[in-house]
């Protein structure tokens, strides 16, 4: 597939794009981020970033307290330049002010979790979690492909250094306290979460 040559890429400004451009280029490909002042294309999703989405915000709805929600696909805003997309979020729900809302503050956001594909696995495992423990987000998960199976790498932001610490990792099921207490079947990823 050839671009047409008629069409002209978005050209960053001096110093680059900022979190509030991403409201107001037109035409901007789904899930278009703000990592560093550049804009970062996604490539089309494959089937498992589709169902790990999937079964994380199915199973931690049915388990967040009435204070938090769940938010996939939507953008925080780390800075001036960096507005990343979370495939999931824990939000406080009293940062929902309307449905006009295109992104949360990382005061609001108290987990981000990434599911890796081919194109993402640097910003995934590297500059994002870099981004969002500097941000003061106190969780980070990344989820990984071993066979088509998630495999989840929780991590819990320490507060002396700034930085991400490995808390665990987990194969089959998923039990963690924080940021509240869940336990889910990591082995359902096949299984549609709406049918008993």
């Amino acid at each position: 597939m050839s671009v047409a040559s008629d069409y002209e890429w978005p050209r960053p400004p001096e110093g680059g794009w900022t979190a509030e451009d991403l409201d107001r280029l037109p035409n901007l490909p789904p899930h278009t981020e703000l990592i560093d002042g550049s804009l970062v294309f996604i490539s089309p999703q494959t089937d498992f970033h589709y169902l790990a989405i999937r079964l994380l915000e199915f199973r931690l709805l049915q388990a967040v307290p009435p204070e938090l929600d769940i938010r996939c696909e939507m953008t925080v805003t780390l800075g001036r330049h960096n507005r990343p997309e979370p495939d999931v979020m824990v939000i406080r729900k009293q940062a929902v002010d309307g449905p006009r809302r295109t992104t949360f503050a990382p005061e609001d956001v108290l987990l981000a979790i990434e599911v890796v594909s081919a194109e993402s696995v640097e910003r995934d495992r590297m500059y994002k979690p870099l981004k969002y423990a500097q941000a003061g987000i106190p969780s980070y998960w990344r989820v990984e492909s071993d066979g088509g199976k998630p495999v989840v790498y929780t991590f819990a932001l320490e507060p002396a250094s700034g930085c991400y610490v490995p808390v665990g990792i987990f194969h089959d099921t998923l039990t963690v306290s924080v940021p509240f207490p869940v336990s889910l079947d990591l082995a359902d990823i096949d299984k549609n979460p709406f049918q008993p």
